[in-house]
């Protein structure tokens, strides 16, 4: 009897574990991390200090060309050890050597605490973080991050995007105020004083853009007797396609996703760029280009040259973050241009994801002090944090105007070693380059995207703004193996022929054959991947 039960026993459990695993449910991943004793005592849970004695946490961290060379030195880092008791032992990589660092670091045993505006790609957050290499943050962020959960309680499409397929969560975000409008946005700007030379209103079509182009063209508006005007000149030609997408209703789930949308009428998932929208406005852009609207080697032009163009006033329009800070004085004379209306009407798609960086905040799994780590982070959600990352000290570097508004001193914008603003800011904070984790909000953050000319750009467009804006997706181990691949041909193949078909070195009667060449490139599966993806995204 005894052998018969312990059979009987052995199938039921046979069943329920059938049942299991056919259950579909999410693997749990790895385990939150277990906080020692030590670490608790240690911790005060609220204000300041973080930590009743003090601690060292080794940064890995990027460095742009604009940002000091000894962090420690700041103003910022000095201030914020001072009110932690927190000590950051600063490892710094320069940004364009950020890929080889982050792969060798992470082939050694060798782990930093926390990488810092590392620029860690999603894959590599899912993959080390299944490993238990990058700390699973999901019921951290809750116990330690009290600013932070409040954000991603405000802001549910945030944290669905930084979930993982497994549902874990391995980083910590760069979040986009949802209210700031101008920092979410890509802007088109034309010049002001050339619109009224020709007589001209704001363009408010392709059409009326185009005209305006075409007379700039035509026009000495500089008034030196050369035929140098440049109708739209940039430092690549994706400004302006990004500008143009709504004009022709491709794009429309936002700049985060190059190649993928919704289709208007099944409202399925869609790769755009096989679509007959797409198709009409590379027609357009195509006449321009070939009528000499566009700067004709905007394909091969350095940044440093594009900008010494405009500043010296030849562009007639142009897609940048904003004229006035890079081209200077003739910058004062572009203005934000409004939607374009075209075949597919006027909203506008080039907007981005409040979801902006993912990868720029990973504790790793040599990290001995968890939550004062993280809470070290969270201090840069909060209003006073955000104030102190981006701004500095009140009357050391900044001061509040009589509208209440915080502004730079004049020994920032006007430096008395005659450095330029970055320059002297980098002597005292270091988010300049961007990558940095925290919250950017209108009211603390200064850079080109918070001057009066491109807010007021902004409200131009915000009336015409998408509904719905999708983030990065993520993807399981298995599918960034498959997409790897894929991406890498199907992507580079796309982005060769826009570039022929603008030029006019592929003539428009390929466009069938060049369909085809993408179906036959693994179409299908790559859609598949990303259907699943998209699924994923919307149930989180």
């Amino acid at each position: 009897m005894k052998k018969g039960r312990n059979s009987l026993f052995l199938i039921i459990m046979a069943f329920m574990l059938m049942l299991a695993a056919c259950s579909g449910e999410k693997s749990s991943g790895p385990e939150t991390p277990e906080i020692g004793e030590k670490e608790l005592e240690n911790l005060n849970t609220t204000g300041m200090p973080i930590v009743k004695n003090q601690v060292t946490l080794k940064f890995m961290a990027g460095k742009s060309a604009l940002s000091a060379d000894n962090y420690n030195e700041t103003l910022l880092w000095k201030t914020y050890e001072e009110m932690t008791n927190i000590h950051i032992d600063w490892e710094l990589v320069p940004f364009d050597g950020r890929d080889e660092k982050r792969n060798l670091t992470l082939s050694t045993s060798t782990l930093p605490d926390v990488f810092y505006t590392m620029a860690m790609p999603n894959e590599d957050l899912l993959k080390y973080g299944q490993q238990g290499i990058f700390i699973k943050m999901n019921d951290l962020i809750e116990e330690y991050m009290p600013n932070l959960t409040a954000l991603l309680e405000q802001y549910p499409e945030v944290k669905k995007g930084i979930t993982f397929p497994d549902g874990n969560i391995y980083s910590i975000p760069t979040i986009y105020d949802p209210e700031f409008k101008s920092v979410l946005l890509t802007k088109a700007w034309i010049r002001k004083d050339w619109l009224e030379k020709l007589g001209k209103e704001m363009p408010k079509t392709i059409g009326d853009f185009y005209e305006y182009l075409k007379a700039v063209k035509e026009t000495d508006l500089n008034g030196n007797g050369k035929n140098d005007e440049i109708p739209y000149g940039a430092t690549a030609i994706s400004g302006l396609t990004g500008v143009l997408k709504g004009a022709f209703g491709v794009g429309n789930k936002g700049a985060k996703h190059a190649y993928l949308d919704e289709d208007p009428d099944t409202r399925d998932i869609r790769f755009y760029p096989i679509s007959e929208g797409y198709k009409e406005m590379l027609v357009f852009i195509n006449k321009l280009y070939s009528e000499g609207l566009i700067q004709e080697n905007i394909y091969t032009i350095d940044a440093n040259q594009s900008y010494s163009m405009g500043a010296e006033g030849l562009y007639g329009s142009t897609v940048i973050s904003s004229p006035e800070t890079i081209y200077g004085k003739v910058g004062e004379n572009f203005t934000g241009m409004g939607p374009l209306e075209g075949p597919a009407g006027n909203d506008y798609y080039a907007s981005t994801s409040p979801l902006a960086h993912m990868g720029g905040f990973i504790v790793t799994n040599a990290n001995k002090n968890i939550p004062a780590t993280l809470r070290w982070m969270d201090y840069f959600y909060s209003e006073d944090g955000a104030k102190l990352f981006f701004l500095g000290i009140e009357n050391e570097t900044f001061e509040v105007d009589e509208n209440g508004d915080f502004q730079y001193l004049d020994k920032i914008k006007n430096s008395p070693e005659g450095l330029t603003m970055e320059q002297e800011l980098s002597k005292y904070i270091t988010w300049l380059g961007g990558g940095y984790p925290g919250i950017v909000r209108e009211a603390t953050f200064k850079g080109a995207e918070s001057l009066p000319a491109t807010v007021e750009a902004a409200e131009k467009l915000e009336p015409n703004l998408l509904d719905e804006i999708w983030p990065s997706f993520t993807y399981t181990v298995e599918e960034n193996k498959k997409l790897s691949s894929l991406q890498a041909d199907i992507h580079k193949y796309v982005d060769e022929m826009q570039d022929k078909f603008i030029t006019g070195t592929e003539p428009f009667s390929k466009w069938d054959a060049y369909v085809e060449q993408v179906k036959k490139m693994g179409l299908e599966e790559y859609m598949s991947i990303q259907n699943e993806a998209l699924k994923r995204y919307k149930n989180n």
